[in-house]
């Protein structure tokens, strides 16, 4: 009798450790995958002005990829801060790709940047390498901030909170 209560203490207390360790388990993977950053694709592209450029050609500065659209009205709303975002943190060491879905029209594209003079480089994904490559990119606008490693720090899908982005800007920048 004594040892069939032994023997059940003994499962009860390898039941609880066991459970504690998948606790802490889950706990250190979420929290380990909510902290590491992954590499952004290694991309090129051609922007409007006819210069191939590769992702990887802008380490050692931080980058933002923005996928957009003109029909999107949200892209639309957001491009100007985008723009201020951009005149605010380039001469810190920012460089920004907006990439134009490949469901957008070319001339409608070229319109927009030229009317609104979009200060930074624009490209059109007309066979969507871009958007498979950063994770088959769907909704737009999807916004990646990429530091100074050439790693995803961030993913807006929607229009950033642009006091977030921009202390998170600093941040990077600072590094």
């Amino acid at each position: 009798m004594q040892a069939q209560i032994e023997n059940t203490a003994g499962k009860r207390l390898w039941i609880k450790l066991s459970a504690v360790a998948v606790v802490v388990a889950l706990a250190v993977g979420g929290y380990m995958s909510m902290s590491n950053t992954h590499a952004a694709p290694d991309v090129s592209f051609t922007n409007l002005k006819g210069e191939q450029v590769s992702l990887k050609s802008m380490r050692g500065k931080v980058v933002m990829v923005n996928f957009w659209a003109t029909s999107c009205t949200t892209c639309v709303a957001e491009m100007p801060q985008m723009v201020q975002t951009y005149n605010a943190y380039k001469d810190k060491g920012l460089d920004y790709v907006a990439v134009a879905m490949s469901y957008d029209q070319p001339n409608y594209v070229v319109n927009f940047v030229q009317t609104r003079s979009l200060p930074f480089q624009v490209t059109l994904d007309t066979q969507s390498k871009l958007a498979d490559a950063f994770g088959d990119v769907r909704l737009t606008p999807t916004t990646f901030v990429i530091d100074k490693q050439g790693n995803i720090i961030k993913r807006y899908v929607g229009e950033p909170k642009f006091a977030e982005l921009h202390a998170l800007l600093d941040k990077a920048l600072a590094t």
